[in-house]
């Protein structure tokens, strides 16, 4: 695997971390691939939950724009087919994932960091970290599922006001928006954030998996669709072990020992 990503495989859940300290994790195609192998083999290998961090002093400041630099490119170049190349698959496979992500920010998420954070399931950030839409300052708009998030998130107001101004929204704003779900003192923000990873994967990941599908279903759908959705959704967890563990251990007065499954 690509130096660009570290993998640590904890058992019944991985760890991924964006490796680009030097260029504070800045996406490049070669870390694109890594990740995306990463997010595939934990799937693959039956992982039961993910947890994504960065190295060093920032999370992920976006694309490397040396990448994309037009004065040493021939022509204009098509930024759509980075999207679709890159980008577009990456949030489309955390968003398929039947399993938590969970996202540790660690310092600065800018422009497609910022967004690949939102794309995750649980956003932890450090009470440092600080969320960037920069898209603004290179005449781009918020791609990485952006301008589909923000929205959904924060409100057209502050999804316009944040993309069209670039203006660092610090964790703890963040949090109270509601755009991620806590900030966290940096000293234990992984301690946190491989605690939950841990509870997660032990949980029932069967149950949890849907449950991730009808919220993120419920963006577009019509609630008598979305009605049946939940039916089925709960006709297979009601035939699964877990529910059966989960219900025997609530009338037994015990910890559950869920399987996923």
């Amino acid at each position: 695997m690509s130096n660009t990503i570290l993998a640590q495989n904890n058992g019944n859940w991985v760890e991924i971390t964006l490796n680009r300290p030097d260029r504070l994790n800045s996406f490049n195609d070669e870390m694109h691939l890594a990740l995306r192998a990463a997010l595939e083999t934990a799937r693959d290998t039956g992982a039961r939950c993910v947890l994504i961090t960065g190295a060093g002093r920032g999370f992920c400041a976006g694309q490397d724009l040396g990448d994309r630099d037009p004065s040493k490119m021939q022509g204009k170049p098509d930024l759509s087919k980075t999207v679709r190349t890159f980008y577009a698959p990456l949030v489309n496979l955390i968003r398929s994932l039947d399993f938590p992500v969970i996202c540790a920010v660690n310092g600065v998420a800018a422009g497609a960091g910022a967004n690949v954070a939102l794309a995750c399931d649980v956003v932890l950030a450090a009470e440092s970290a600080k969320f960037i839409q920069s898209f603004s300052k290179v005449g781009l708009i918020p791609d990485t599922g952006g301008s589909w998030h923000l929205p959904r998130l924060l409100g057209e107001a502050r999804a316009k006001g944040l993309a069209f101004t670039a203006q660092p929204l610090k964790a703890q704003q963040a949090e109270d928006w509601g755009l991620i779900w806590k900030a966290i003192p940096d000293a234990t923000l992984m301690d946190e954030a491989r605690k939950m990873a841990e509870q997660f994967a032990n949980g029932p990941t069967l149950g949890l998996g849907l449950t991730k599908q009808c919220i993120q279903a419920a963006a577009v759908d019509t609630l008598e669709d979305h009605l049946e959705m939940e039916a089925d959704a709960m006709k297979t967890c009601g035939e699964s072990d877990d529910y059966a563990e989960g219900v025997s251990a609530f009338l037994e007065k015990r910890a559950p020992e869920f399987k996923g499954a």
